[in-house]
This record gives C-alpha cells, structure tokens and sequence, in this order.
C-alpha cells in the first residue's frame, strides 16, 4: 500500500527564505588565508544568527587584529582582542552550563530522545579567518544544539513556555552581544585611525614647533603621542555590548585597508 503524505513538509524553503536576508559581507579586501570549515544548523535560531552575525562579526574581527594594528599600537589592539576573547568565553560558558543543565533534565525525567526538526538543516563550508571567528563559530554552534533540548523540556512540560522563552532570549542576546561588541570595538577604533589621519596631516603643514596640534571640529586641541586606546574607555553600551568611549568624529574619511 502506497503511503499517503498527509503534512507538506519543508523542502528547502526555509533556507532559501533564510539566506535571502544575509548580510552581505564584502570580502573582496581580505587577503588572509582561511580554513574551510564543514557546518551544519538545524534550529531557526542557529540558521539565522549564523547568516545575520558570523561573516561581519569575522570581517571586524580582521580589521581590528590586521588593519587596525598597522596604524595603531599593538598593545592596545591585544587588549581589545582579549576583551572580545573575554565576552566570547564567557558566553560559551554559559551555554555549556544551559547545555548539561538540559541533559540533567532529560536523564532526571527519563527523556531519552530530543525534538528534531522537520526543514533542511542547513549545510555550509565556512571559512575561519581567525581563532577569534572560530571561537564564534562553535558559540553559533552551541545555540543550535541547546535549541531543541530546551524545546522538548517544554513538550514534556519539564519546563514551562515562559521558562523556555526567558533563557533562550537571554542567551540569543549574549551572543548577539558579541557580535555587536566586536564591531563597536572596530567602529572605535577605526575613528581613532582616522584621527590619526587628520593629524598627520594637520603636523605636515605646520611648522616643528606646532607639531601636536590636531584638527577637531573647529578648534584645535593639543594631543601628544601616538593614537592610543585607554582600557578605562572600554565600556558597556545600552545594547550590552563592548564599546570605546569618546573618539574623534566619524565623518573623517576612512584610511585604505590595504
């Protein structure tokens, strides 16, 4: 007897629907070679902040470790990478603690199986620029496996729907705070490279002895030694993600990548 499909099932769709809203990242300026990594999501969420976060968060990484450091000092750029190691780290910890707290839960309640899903996993080779997008990587990874373990506690009503909802909300937030972190780390420090900029140009036209003098606005301020990042303007912004404090103004034209 011919079996009769009685639910549509996905055949594809989603993914495309998915990849349809990718941020566009342009990689046509990095140079760095990149290992090639097989991936594979399952869950909405992983799909979906793996398309929307993983390659800009990667290309921001780049500019800070590469770019960044051909302009700026090297001390600084290791503390601004240590701080997004840091909050990586710490997210990952996090996820590890919700992961074996769900596996506790299914070994408590005698679940021996987890929800699986019914769309096309979605299966790409990434290319891992760096330690930093690699560490990323398996925190896109970790998501998508705590996903369904979290969702068949509440079809067993191990957990209730709010429960369920409050962590992975909380947890999507951490890592989108990462990715956020990182290019408000980018951001600052390019504007810091473009202050550079202006000075070296403002120093060419003046004569040694108002060598110093940097164009700001309207006015002209005196700033001595080369562009620095303070580690006490590292702060926390209102999306909870990591930020500089106050920079030169962003509408300085940016310098070459190259």
């Amino acid at each position: 007897m011919t079996e009769m499909q009685i639910v549509k099932v996905d055949q594809g769709g989603v993914n495309a629907r998915i990849l349809a809203k990718e941020t566009k990242a342009d990689f046509r300026r990095v140079e760095a070679a990149s290992l090639k990594m097989p991936t594979r999501f399952t869950s909405a969420e992983g799909k979906r902040f793996f398309v929307r976060l993983f390659n800009t968060q990667q290309l921001n990484a780049h500019f800070i470790s590469v770019i960044a450091r051909t302009r700026l000092e090297a001390d600084d750029i290791a503390q601004v990478e240590a701080a997004i190691r840091a909050q990586t780290e710490a997210v990952t910890e996090k996820l590890n603690l919700a992961i074996d707290g769900a596996e506790a839960l299914f070994k408590a309640h005698g679940i021996t199986s987890a929800a699986t899903y019914d769309t096309v996993p979605m299966d790409v080779e990434v290319g891992v620029l760096s330690s930093s997008g690699r560490r990323f990587l398996e925190v896109l990874g970790k998501l998508d496996q705590l996903m369904p373990l979290l969702q068949t506690l509440e079809i067993h009503e191990v957990l209730s729907t709010q429960q369920v909802d409050t962590q992975r909300a909380a947890l999507k937030r951490q890592v989108r705070d990462v990715a956020n972190g990182t290019r408000n780390f980018a951001m600052g420090l390019r504007r810091r490279m473009n202050a550079l900029a202006v000075r070296e140009g403002v120093d060419s036209q003046l004569g040694d002895g108002e060598a110093g003098l940097i164009l700001l606005g309207s006015s002209l301020e005196v700033e001595s030694g080369p562009a620095r990042v303070d580690p006490a303007a590292v702060v926390n912004t209102e999306e909870g993600g990591l930020a500089l404090g106050p920079t030169a103004p962003a509408s300085v034209a940016e310098p070459s990548a190259d």
